[in-house]
């Protein structure tokens, strides 16, 4: 009998040995399951920028056909019949005023983009007669030499311009004589800086070719 209880005690142990064990193996933390490999971000697309106007093209094409359109909207033409005036009448005219306010501001950044000054054919050739106009190497050397003062003519253009569209939405007419003003003047301080340097005059004769903004003239008083 003795034995026999030996027996059992000795496999009631191992059975307990077994249960501990097994409680202790299903208590331990599972393993933690590797992360997902990250996948490698995609590179950086490129955007190879490619101007297809020179700067010369691009005033010619975008800038000045574009100004006309805020400077066109509001003049005052004072003739021997008497005194003209055209201002935005309808919406219409004003969204014009809009989109030319809008269309100027957004070309500035084109002219911040380097681009050639002119077409090559238009290069190194002199002046004809007495032009005060620097050759278009010129004035392309004077831009790269100080690109800071140039993207800051284009950006006294891009304020005058944002502000016509404040004036065109506020629908104030009287204000489109100022806000021309302030285009025509951003624009007479670059040419002076790189078209004719300090050569006023020469820049009030480009302005007839280009521009077709009037100011207001008050008539003069009558004779007594």
């Amino acid at each position: 009998m003795r034995s026999s209880g030996r027996r059992v005690g000795v496999i009631a142990s191992v059975v307990l040995s077994g249960a501990l064990a097994t409680s202790c193996s299903s208590s331990s933390p599972a393993p933690a399951t590797a992360a997902p490999p990250t996948k490698p971000a995609p590179p950086p697309l490129e955007s190879a920028l490619s101007p297809t106007l020179t700067v010369k093209e691009l005033m010619e094409h975008i800038i000045d056909p574009t100004a006309d359109w805020v400077f066109d909207a509001a003049v005052v033409d004072v003739t021997a019949k008497g005194v003209v005036e055209t201002k935005p009448l309808t919406d219409d005219d004003w969204l014009k005023v809009e989109r030319g306010g809008l269309l100027l501001a957004e070309a500035t950044n084109l002219l911040k983009m380097p681009r050639r000054m002119a077409p090559p054919v238009q290069e190194n050739k002199p002046n004809k007669g007495a032009e005060p106009e620097l050759p278009p190497e010129q004035i392309e050397a004077k831009i790269d030499q100080d690109r800071a003062l140039w993207n800051k003519y284009a950006d006294g253009l891009k304020e005058a311009a944002l502000s016509t569209v404040k004036v065109a939405r506020a629908r104030d007419a009287e204000a489109l004589f100022n806000v021309g003003s302030e285009i025509d003047k951003a624009c007479e301080n670059c040419h002076l800086e790189y078209w004719y340097p300090g050569d006023r005059k020469a820049v009030l004769e480009d302005q007839k070719k280009h521009v077709t903004y009037d100011p207001p003239k008050k008539p003069a008083p009558a004779k007594k």
